[in-house]
């Protein structure tokens, strides 16, 4: 091959390949948005005006009002056929046996139709039970018992029906579970709050 012709070959792709490396240099380099890194996402600190909002479209909301003092209800009188107001306490000092017994009483007011108005807890009560040495004056606390009570609230309970109704209560009633039966007075409506005496104390100075 003459030498000059391969020289002139040599030139041409020498020329040819600085041409492909500079055209490499100046294009940039495309990378896939998954792969990219999150730095180089510049959409993020683009404005949206508002792309994706959607609580405008829901209806607005009342604002909530605050609870009201729980107001007394009106106390029914007695008739010749019916009681009136009636408060069935459940008391023990087993927590478990209390709240079951007041169910069951709901439920058996509920299969005889008798209207129950309410169903609440009075605040639990602490009794502690304080023993003395047999040598000496001083006392110490043995134990700390709890009494818990559920009142379940009977309307207009008929008067026939209610010596088969309390032969029933009293013949399911279990063992250290105490049931009493009352009318409800104002009195009783008062009991189901505690009673706060700082608050009252402060309230006093206040007026």
């Amino acid at each position: 091959m003459n030498p000059v012709f391969r020289k002139l070959q040599v030139s041409v792709t020498q020329q040819a390949l600085n041409q492909a490396l500079t055209l490499c240099r100046a294009t940039p380099t495309i990378q896939h948005p998954v792969c990219a890194s999150v730095n180089e996402r510049q959409y993020r600190c683009m404005p949206t005006h508002g792309i994706g909002r959607w609580r405008h479209l829901l209806p607005r909301e009342a604002p909530k009002k605050k609870k009201d003092k729980q107001q007394m209800k009106k106390i029914m009188a007695p008739t010749d056929t019916a009681y009136g107001t009636l408060n069935l306490k459940v008391s023990g000092y087993d927590m478990t046996v209390v709240e079951h017994y007041s169910q069951y009483i709901h439920n058996f007011c509920n299969r005889l139709g008798v209207k129950v108005s309410e169903c609440y807890a009075l605040p639990t009560k602490s009794m502690e039970v304080m023993l003395m040495q047999e040598q000496g004056t001083k006392m110490y606390v043995d134990a700390i018992l709890k009494t818990h009570e559920r009142v379940v609230q009977l309307s207009a309970l008929n008067a026939a029906m209610c010596p088969v109704f309390m032969e029933v209560l009293l013949k399911n009633q279990p063992e250290g579970v105490q049931l009493c039966v009352t009318e409800h007075t104002e009195a009783d409506f008062h009991a189901r709050f505690k009673a706060r005496p700082e608050m009252e104390g402060l309230l006093a100075q206040m007026k």
